[in-house]
């Protein structure tokens, strides 16, 4: 049973069009995602540089508590208070 409905003139070409547009749109969506991904990906990696360059210059200069230390315990909150966990 055919549950479209009556066809009218002109149908199946708007079928077609509104086909063609969403695999377009499908298409230029997956570029874009693969492009996000690349870019996130990139700015990982420049982030590990930075922090490790951050790591080095707090070692020469002496500082106690170098970035590492500090994230880590940055993530070691308490759920309940959000505060840093000693």
């Amino acid at each position: 049973m055919d549950t479209r409905g009556p066809k009218t003139p002109g149908g199946d070409a708007l079928g077609d069009a509104a086909e063609n547009l969403f695999q377009e749109l499908q298409e230029h969506f997956q570029a874009l995602t693969a492009t996000l991904n690349l870019r996130m990906e990139e700015m990982g990696n420049r982030i590990e540089d930075l922090q490790k360059n951050v790591s080095d210059l707090t070692a020469q200069a002496g500082i106690e508590n170098p970035v590492e230390e500090q994230m880590l315990r940055s993530s070691l909150r308490k759920p309940e208070d959000g505060r840093p966990v000693t």
